[in-house]
Protein backbone atom coordinates (compact mmCIF):
# COMPACT_ATOMS: atom_id res chain seq x y z
CA UNK A 1 0.00 0.00 0.00
CA UNK A 2 1.21 3.49 -0.85
CA UNK A 3 1.75 5.52 2.33
CA UNK A 4 3.17 8.93 1.52
CA UNK A 5 4.77 10.94 4.29
CA UNK A 6 3.57 14.39 5.27
CA UNK A 7 6.50 15.83 3.32
CA UNK A 8 5.59 13.74 0.24
CA UNK A 9 2.02 15.05 0.31
CA UNK A 10 3.14 18.65 0.68
CA UNK A 11 5.69 18.32 -2.12
CA UNK A 12 3.01 16.79 -4.34
CA UNK A 13 0.58 19.68 -3.84
CA UNK A 14 3.30 22.30 -4.22
CA UNK A 15 4.37 20.63 -7.47
CA UNK A 16 0.77 20.45 -8.70
CA UNK A 17 0.26 24.11 -7.87
CA UNK A 18 3.42 25.10 -9.76
CA UNK A 19 2.44 23.02 -12.81
CA UNK A 20 -1.11 24.36 -12.74
CA UNK A 21 0.10 27.98 -12.59
CA UNK A 22 2.49 27.40 -15.51
CA UNK A 23 -0.07 25.34 -17.50
CA UNK A 24 2.39 22.43 -17.63
CA UNK A 25 1.36 18.86 -18.45
CA UNK A 26 0.10 16.76 -15.54
CA UNK A 27 -0.79 13.13 -15.01
CA UNK A 28 -4.35 12.13 -14.09
CA UNK A 29 -3.93 12.45 -10.32
CA UNK A 30 -2.18 15.79 -10.65
CA UNK A 31 -4.96 17.03 -12.92
CA UNK A 32 -7.61 16.03 -10.39
CA UNK A 33 -5.61 17.59 -7.57
CA UNK A 34 -5.20 20.81 -9.57
CA UNK A 35 -8.97 21.07 -9.92
CA UNK A 36 -9.36 21.04 -6.14
CA UNK A 37 -6.40 23.40 -5.71
CA UNK A 38 -8.13 25.80 -8.12
CA UNK A 39 -11.28 25.60 -5.99
CA UNK A 40 -9.31 26.82 -2.96
CA UNK A 41 -7.54 30.11 -3.79
CA UNK A 42 -7.28 30.78 -0.05
CA UNK A 43 -4.60 28.05 0.07
CA UNK A 44 -2.53 29.13 -2.93
CA UNK A 45 0.04 30.92 -0.78
CA UNK A 46 0.49 27.69 1.21
CA UNK A 47 1.13 25.74 -2.01
CA UNK A 48 3.45 28.32 -3.54
CA UNK A 49 6.49 27.87 -1.27
CA UNK A 50 7.63 24.28 -0.79
CA UNK A 51 10.27 25.04 1.86
CA UNK A 52 7.75 26.90 4.02
CA UNK A 53 5.14 24.21 3.40
CA UNK A 54 7.51 21.49 4.61
CA UNK A 55 8.38 23.40 7.79
CA UNK A 56 4.93 24.68 8.72
CA UNK A 57 2.82 23.05 11.40
CA UNK A 58 -0.94 23.46 11.33
CA UNK A 59 -2.43 23.25 14.81
CA UNK A 60 -6.18 23.06 15.27
CA UNK A 61 -5.77 25.23 18.35
CA UNK A 62 -4.55 28.05 16.08
CA UNK A 63 -7.84 27.92 14.20
CA UNK A 64 -6.15 27.42 10.82
CA UNK A 65 -7.15 24.58 8.54
CA UNK A 66 -4.35 22.45 7.15
CA UNK A 67 -4.70 23.09 3.39
CA UNK A 68 -2.76 19.94 2.50
CA UNK A 69 -5.08 17.76 4.57
CA UNK A 70 -8.13 19.58 3.25
CA UNK A 71 -7.27 19.10 -0.43
CA UNK A 72 -6.12 15.53 0.29
CA UNK A 73 -9.57 14.81 1.65
CA UNK A 74 -11.13 16.21 -1.54
CA UNK A 75 -8.92 13.80 -3.48
CA UNK A 76 -9.92 10.93 -1.20
CA UNK A 77 -13.62 11.58 -1.73
CA UNK A 78 -13.08 11.90 -5.49
CA UNK A 79 -11.21 8.59 -5.59
CA UNK A 80 -13.80 6.88 -3.39
CA UNK A 81 -16.55 8.03 -5.77
CA UNK A 82 -14.62 6.96 -8.86
CA UNK A 83 -14.40 3.35 -7.61
CA UNK A 84 -17.55 3.44 -5.43
CA UNK A 85 -15.62 2.35 -2.35
CA UNK A 86 -17.02 2.03 0.21
CA UNK A 87 -19.90 0.71 -1.84
CA UNK A 88 -22.63 3.32 -2.06
CA UNK A 89 -20.45 6.42 -1.60
CA UNK A 90 -20.82 7.46 -5.24
CA UNK A 91 -24.61 7.52 -5.08
CA UNK A 92 -24.60 9.22 -1.67
CA UNK A 93 -22.29 11.99 -2.89
CA UNK A 94 -24.31 12.38 -6.10
CA UNK A 95 -27.50 12.79 -4.02
CA UNK A 96 -25.76 15.25 -1.74
CA UNK A 97 -24.42 17.19 -4.74
CA UNK A 98 -27.93 17.51 -6.13
CA UNK A 99 -29.25 18.55 -2.72
CA UNK A 100 -26.53 21.18 -2.20
CA UNK A 101 -26.43 22.16 -5.90
CA UNK A 102 -22.64 22.07 -5.64
CA UNK A 103 -20.08 19.27 -5.86
CA UNK A 104 -17.69 21.38 -3.79
CA UNK A 105 -20.17 21.90 -0.95
CA UNK A 106 -21.17 18.23 -1.12
CA UNK A 107 -17.51 17.28 -0.78
CA UNK A 108 -17.17 19.45 2.31
CA UNK A 109 -20.19 17.74 3.89
CA UNK A 110 -18.81 14.34 2.91
CA UNK A 111 -15.40 15.25 4.31
CA UNK A 112 -17.01 16.00 7.68
CA UNK A 113 -18.51 12.51 7.67
CA UNK A 114 -15.18 11.00 6.56
CA UNK A 115 -13.35 12.81 9.35
CA UNK A 116 -15.93 11.61 11.87
CA UNK A 117 -15.53 8.01 10.69
CA UNK A 118 -11.75 8.21 10.99
CA UNK A 119 -11.97 9.83 14.43
CA UNK A 120 -14.40 7.15 15.66
CA UNK A 121 -12.11 4.41 14.33
CA UNK A 122 -9.05 5.87 16.03
CA UNK A 123 -10.93 6.47 19.29
CA UNK A 124 -12.42 2.98 19.43
CA UNK A 125 -9.44 1.07 18.04
CA UNK A 126 -11.75 -0.59 15.50
CA UNK A 127 -11.57 -0.52 11.70
CA UNK A 128 -13.35 2.36 9.96
CA UNK A 129 -17.10 1.80 9.65
CA UNK A 130 -17.81 2.37 5.97
CA UNK A 131 -21.53 1.83 6.37
CA UNK A 132 -21.78 4.47 9.10
CA UNK A 133 -19.91 6.82 6.78
CA UNK A 134 -22.32 6.15 3.88
CA UNK A 135 -25.29 6.56 6.23
CA UNK A 136 -23.98 9.91 7.46
CA UNK A 137 -23.56 11.20 3.91
CA UNK A 138 -27.01 9.93 2.94
CA UNK A 139 -28.54 11.65 6.00
CA UNK A 140 -26.97 14.92 4.88
CA UNK A 141 -28.43 14.36 1.39
CA UNK A 142 -31.97 13.82 2.70
CA UNK A 143 -32.18 16.31 5.58
CA UNK A 144 -34.52 19.24 5.28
Amino acid sequence: MFEPSQADVRRFFCSVYAKWRKAQPMDALETLASQWVAEHPEYHADFSDEATALARMYDVKDGKINPFLHVSMHLSVSEQCSIDQPRGIRQAVELLTARRDSLHVAHHDTMEALGQMIWESQRSGRPPDGQAYIDAVQRRATQD
